[in-house]
């Protein structure tokens, strides 16, 4: 691991991941080894449209054959439930006749703000901790969060009695650091998200753990994708699924997932407008890094998209939509007046895209809105809903 000093350290997690990976696709670009075709096919980029404020995934030209399925076949999702079914919740699907009359269509919501630690991140995280050597284990392991996959990590790890170092901004949520501390992470505030994360990587290589990260990360993706596999369990008719975005770990498993289980469901990512890095990624034709971040969800703001999340959804998800912080708020209101659900804001993001109608869905067609996490502060919650009643 180089030294992190003087250097970028969202191009060391950049250089990480192709260390990660270990290989050059064909065509000249770097990437992960199932998209070994996606540099003969860079001319399909100029195709892939932007309309009306939608950085689209698939594009007119979509041909599933442009990337192979190799690294992501249905049984590597199934192998992965298998490891994790019995330790995390199967999340209830609940329905809601007033949204669903609001918004036009049948409207479902996967609970994910149920899930044990409050959020989806288990999934990834604790088939991750599933696939370490008992080397890695006996070190044991540090990453980087602003809340919810640090959770996660931290209760994975203690569910297999491993060391666990959390680091994370300063300004993270008091309750999701407390949460990590009693999950027994020791957990290390640092600066920005930016230096939070050449932190994680200089605090990996001084004590020799191994580094979980947080999104870009093929066991990661494959754990958050057995969401996918309750989905269309619990619900018959699929049309659309709805997922927040941050870096990409549980959008990219999902569209990754659907696109073996029924290519035919729809997979559409939602991202803060003060946090754009995967819209940004999809309109430039790379995976990008944010110089800024504004914006009330949290765990929606990573300084940069994943590059093997990027590669998933550029092939497999129809696109991904922008909604306010103000627009969040009005969906956290509605699910907290409406179901009775607590969501932290990352969560109610995809009901927001829904209420402003910043995407197009079938008439009649049944959509699912990933809840991805319930980790609310009350204090700020209270302040939220008080400015937006």
């Amino acid at each position: 691991m180089p030294a992190t000093e003087h250097l970028d350290p969202v191009q060391l997690f950049t250089e990480l991941t192709t260390q990660t990976y270990g290989l050059i696709c064909e065509g000249g670009q770097g990437g992960p080894p199932c998209f070994t075709r996606w540099g003969q096919n860079a001319k399909l980029e100029q195709h892939r449209p932007f309309i009306n404020g939608v950085a689209t995934g698939r594009s007119w030209l979509h041909d599933p054959s442009i990337m192979t399925t190799q690294q992501f076949p249905l049984d590597r999702f199934v192998e992965a439930r298998a490891r994790i079914r019995h330790t995390v919740h199967e999340t209830p699907l609940m329905g809601s006749k007033a949204l669903s009359k609001c918004i036009g269509v049948p409207v479902y919501f996967k609970c994910e703000n149920l899930q044990k630690t409050g959020s989806f991140k288990v999934r990834g995280a604790l088939h991750k901790v599933s696939q370490l050597t008992q080397e890695e284990r006996a070190k044991g392991v540090a990453t980087i969060s602003a809340g919810n996959h640090a959770q996660a990590v931290a209760w994975a790890a203690a569910s297999v009695e491993i060391p666990c170092v959390v680091v994370m901004p300063e300004n993270a949520s008091p309750i999701k650091v407390a949460a990590s501390k009693s999950y027994g992470a020791e957990v290390i505030l640092h600066g920005d998200a930016k230096a939070a994360f050449a932190k994680v990587l200089e605090v990996s290589n001084d004590r020799g753990l191994t580094f979980l990260h947080p999104f870009d990360d093929e066991e990661v993706v494959a754990g958050h994708g057995t969401c996918a596999l309750e989905i269309v369990e619990q619900l018959k008719k699929v049309s659309s699924v709805i997922v927040p975005v941050g870096g990409g770990g549980l959008s990219s498993g999902i569209a990754a997932a659907m696109a073996v289980l029924n290519p035919d469901i729809s997979v559409w990512g939602v991202e803060p407008e003060g946090a754009p890095s995967m819209h940004r990624s999809l309109k430039s034709g790379k995976p990008i890094q944010l110089d800024s971040i504004n914006t009330i969800a949290d765990g929606l703001a990573p300084p940069m998209a994943g590059k093997l999340n990027y590669e998933l959804l550029a092939t497999h998800a129809r696109g991904v939509v922008l909604v306010t912080d103000d627009e969040i708020v009005y969906a956290m209101k509605a699910l907290l007046e409406r179901m009775k659900l607590v969501v932290e804001p990352s969560g109610a993001a995809g009901l927001a895209a829904l209420l402003t109608n910043k995407i197009r869905l079938e008439p009649n067609a049944p959509v699912v809105v990933i809840l991805t996490g319930g980790n609310a502060d009350l204090i700020q919650l209270s302040a939220l809903l008080s400015q937006n009643s």
